[in-house]
């Protein structure tokens, strides 16, 4: 092996990740089942034993820098801060007006469609897929009972439409780790993504609207509050205008603070509870982002990103073969995990490599790892997104009764690839 191949060995922690994490989940039948945080602790001992030569202080000073970068530490206030105005709009009744607000202009003969078109509003506003899922699951459970036969058609227009925010929300977990790994930012990637995530939304909702006949009947009333849902349109008009993140999102904890004050009468303490609630929510992906973080620094040092690298360029010629590489990577380590965060959270430092390598722009490597990450997350039978809509099905249906008119994933898949294959010569940075 030659001195720039780097070691395949030492792409070992990973491996042992792999192993304990799918091997574990596949044997209980329960990707949920295994905490991944321990699958990860397994992995980071195991790079500790490698390589025996190099000394054990080495090696806690690699891990140490990796879990320490600035970019992991950046990505984690983020997170904290996500969760934290999460939780405050969800506590002064902000999640439950914006659902009544989008339901209320649902029209009866397109329910399937506008029950599509809801929960895209919701993930987008709420960021978060699952968050979404949950939400709406038992409307698409109640439209079965008055209209039976619907329930997987429903369920699927609920997961597409989740998928659909998961990769464009400003506060996602998956926005934030694809934009914080590429170096670029958030209002510079939503333009690229956007273009990507737009056609096969239009195109879903006319298969729903179009491929469903449902009867005409009046429609529910649902009452909500607009200002409650002020919030949720503050940071997504204050990320596009280009205002840093981290202000974008202080600046909606105190906008709904105010609101809970003099909105819905609440006072101080609930508000303090509110915001720990939500940080606290976000600790085990905080604390595992530190962990890849080391691991990856450790891989690194052993020169194990080295060997992935030398043999994805083997294949790699020209920025098209790099985006494409970039796509298999996030797809096949996706459906190993069954998290699109966790994915990109991996794949994102290869990827950002992949692209410097070949001259790709840091938006479009991004909104791939984003894009694709979403299309695989959203298909599988195994997924937090699938499982939980079937939480309403009571054994009913299966998941690949949803899987068959699941349509946003697949028009997804086929749009990146799309947008791979018709990139522009000339590449324009923008961070």
């Amino acid at each position: 092996m030659n001195n720039n191949s780097g070691r395949f060995w030492a792409l070992t922690p990973l491996l042992v990740f792999i192993f304990v994490y799918l091997g574990t989940s596949l044997l209980l039948n329960d990707f949920y089942k295994v905490p991944i945080l321990v699958a990860f602790l397994f992995s980071a001992i195991v790079g500790f034993v490698l390589y025996p030569k190099i000394t054990f202080h080495d090696k806690i000073e690699e891990f140490s820098k990796g879990a320490g970068d600035s970019g992991i530490m950046l990505m984690i206030l983020i997170f904290l801060l996500a969760g934290a105005f999460a939780e405050v709009s969800k506590t002064i009744g902000a999640v439950q007006s914006t659902i009544n607000f989008a339901l209320s202009y649902v029209s009866p003969s397109l329910l399937i469609g506008g029950l599509f078109l809801t929960a895209c509003f919701i993930s987008l506003s709420l960021g978060t897929s699952v968050g979404t899922v949950v939400a709406l699951a038992p409307i698409a459970a109640g439209i079965n009972e008055s209209v039976p036969g619907t329930l997987a058609v429903g369920l699927a227009a609920v997961v597409g439409g989740a998928m659909f925010g998961d990769n464009l929300s400003m506060i996602s977990d998956t926005t934030i780790a694809a934009t914080r790994t590429q170096g670029v930012e958030m209002r510079a990637k939503f333009k690229v993504n956007f273009w990507i995530a737009l056609p096969p939304a239009i195109i879903t909702f006319l298969l729903y609207a179009f491929t469903t006949n449902l009867p005409t009947q009046s429609a529910a009333v649902y009452e909500y509050s607009f200002v409650k849902i002020v919030p949720y349109l503050f940071i997504f008009i204050a990320a596009l205008l280009g205002m840093n993140v981290i202000w974008v999102l202080i600046s909606g904890i105190f906008l709904s603070m105010v609101i809970g004050f003099f909105v819905s009468d609440l006072t101080l303490w609930p508000m303090i509870n509110a915001l720990n609630t939500g940080m606290a929510s976000m600790f085990e992906l905080s604390l595992t982002c530190i962990i890849i973080g080391g691991i990856v620094g450790l891989i690194r040092y052993y020169r194990g990103i080295d060997y992935i690298l030398h043999h994805v360029s083997r294949h790699v010629k020209s920025s098209r073969g790099g985006e494409l590489g970039i796509a298999s990577l996030t797809a096949l380590v996706n459906a190993t995990l069954a998290n699109n965060t966790i994915t990109i959270l991996i794949v994102g430092p290869l990827a950002k490599d992949i692209a410097d390598k070949n001259g790709i722009d840091p938006r479009r490597s991004a909104s791939i790892l984003d894009t694709i990450s979403c299309f695989v997350q959203g298909l599988l039978p195994y997924g937090a997104q699938m499982l939980a809509a079937l939480a309403v099905a009571h054994q009913i249906i299966g998941p690949f009764d949803i899987m068959a008119h699941l349509y946003y994933p697949y028009l997804l898949g086929l749009s990146t690839l799309v947008f791979i294959f018709i990139q522009k010569k000339e590449v324009t940075f923008s961070r």
